[in-house]
């Protein structure tokens, strides 16, 4: 990627003010859809205050950013992940495996997880969604062997300078009580329940602008009991924080969900109390057309890539957006995509919604009814928002975070895509971006992470993941 410097005339992590200019183009992402042609945007202590024409907005700041040349849209969330993964990118003996046998054949590795391949792992996935243009992630870590803590990621997080929605995750139901993972990477329920409320009581931060939530997240139907799923919710209710699970993801979990519960997977989420604004899922692939509705008072975290990669399935967006179920994207884990780019994703998802509207199609004067960029985008943004139970990101607007991403469009990848630099951001080949800022602050510069050195980082997280993959 040709370098493209940006004119920056202060910087400093204490900088209160922010000025951005004459970008070519700024994708609000508000209720309108306004997109604003030579754009300016005014931020105070990680807040917008205006937004607008470059001539109609203040002309200094503590950091002036001119983006000619760029297009600059809201920060992207992603809704679903597992960053340890990526110490288990393209295992061999994993790469072409349905979702089961691949968890089988992983779990015995990610059980020499230790505190530092946490917070290597962290750092590493982070940044590599940083420099997609990602902003907020929610991270589903639900195996804590050998001293590792959910604090290790969440201390992490923090020298990179993205937003956290760190999910407690948990298995209980160990292989001899009829579930999935191994005994050895299973958790007393009662032990599970005390630390999900220390972290809450540590970490979480309800206030708007938090860069670290916690979240409650027993893994998924096959690897957790009943009672802890029950005992999850009301834990979390309790404290007013949101509640993650899979759900619906393969045939063979719809399959164990009926065989062990009487039910399918929607329905015992509902029967165990797991609807709500407070609830999203990942994956909700196999979801039956009177199930939408159901899922339209929780959200669903859509993960295209991952669900292709192990295939899992399509998943019923186009009906789950015509129901108004919230919506947002995941690149789930880095070894079921095997990477974080989130913007790809994004185009990942409006290229697989035009083929299953392809699929669904059964005569040649049905309207087609492809899913444009901009909705997919909008997928990545305010919808991701949304599912997060967020109101302070999503959307460039006066009152919200300063969280966006600013992507040149001079590059060689976009030559010849100028009639429309907005889609051109998701039907051409996904690219790493130029600035990535959250709460005001620069995160990414030019292509580069500012937060930390990266060849050292992966460096690192290269010999970890050698270390995991040797001899036990």
């Amino acid at each position: 990627m040709a370098e493209t410097r940006l004119p920056l005339t202060a910087q400093s992590p204490g900088m209160s003010t922010l000025l951005i200019t004459h970008a070519d183009v700024l994708v609000t992402m508000d209720d309108a859809g306004t997109e604003i042609p030579d754009a300016a945007l005014f931020a105070r202590d990680g807040v917008i205050e205006a937004i607008g024409p470059t001539h109609a907005l203040p002309t200094t700041a503590d950091c002036v950013l001119n983006l000619r040349g760029h297009v600059v849209a809201p920060g992207l969330v992603n809704t679903h992940h597992h960053l340890y993964q990526s110490l288990t990118r393209a295992v061999p003996a994993a790469q072409d495996a349905d979702l089961f046998t691949w968890l089988r054949t992983l779990y015995p590795i990610w059980a020499r997880l230790t505190p530092e391949a946490v917070r290597v792992s962290t750092q590493v996935g982070l940044a590599e969604l940083a420099r997609s243009g990602c902003t907020t992630a929610a991270d589903h870590l639900y195996l804590f062997p050998n001293g590792a803590r959910l604090d290790d990621q969440i201390d992490a997080a923090r020298t990179v300078g993205l937003r956290l929605h760190a999910s407690r995750g948990a298995m209980s139901l160990g292989h001899s009580k009829g579930g999935l993972p191994p005994d050895a990477v299973v958790e007393d329920e009662d032990a599970i329940l005390r630390d999900t409320r220390r972290l809450i009581e540590t970490w979480h931060d309800p206030a708007p602008g938090a860069m670290t939530r916690v979240v409650v997240a027993p893994c998924s139907p096959f690897s957790v009991t009943e009672g802890l799923m029950r005992e999850a919710a009301h834990l979390a209710r309790a404290y007013g924080v949101h509640l993650h699970t899979h759900l619906a993801e393969t045939v063979d979990e719809e399959a164990f969900c009926i065989a062990t519960s009487g039910d399918r997977p929607v329905a015992y989420m509902e029967r165990l109390g797991w609807v709500g604004p407070d609830v999203w899922f990942a994956h909700a692939v196999h979801v039956r057309k009177e199930e939408v509705t159901t899922l339209a008072g929780a959200g669903v975290a859509h993960c295209p890539t991952s669900n292709m990669r192990l295939g899992s399935g399509i998943a019923p967006i186009e009906a789950y957006l015509a129901a108004g179920v919230p919506v947002g994207l995941g690149v789930d884990g880095s070894a079921s995509n095997d990477g974080g780019h989130l913007l790809a994703e994004a185009r990942q998802a409006m290229l697989l919604a035009r083929l299953a509207t392809a699929v669904a199609r059964t005569h040649a004067d049905m309207p087609a009814n492809l899913m444009p960029a901009r909705t997919a985008l909008r997928m990545a943004t305010r919808g991701g928002a949304q599912v997060l139970g967020r109101d302070d990101i999503g959307s460039l607007e006066v009152g919200k975070r300063a969280d966006l991403f600013a992507m040149a469009t001079g590059r060689l990848a976009y030559a010849g895509a100028g009639h429309d630099p907005v889609a051109a951001l998701l039907f051409c080949a996904p690219q790493e971006v130029d600035l990535t800022i959250v709460e005001g602050r620069i995160i990414v510069r030019d292509g580069r992470l500012q937060t930390l050195d990266e060849a050292p980082l992966v460096a690192r997280h290269t010999a970890i993941a050698s270390a995991m993959l040797g001899s036990p």
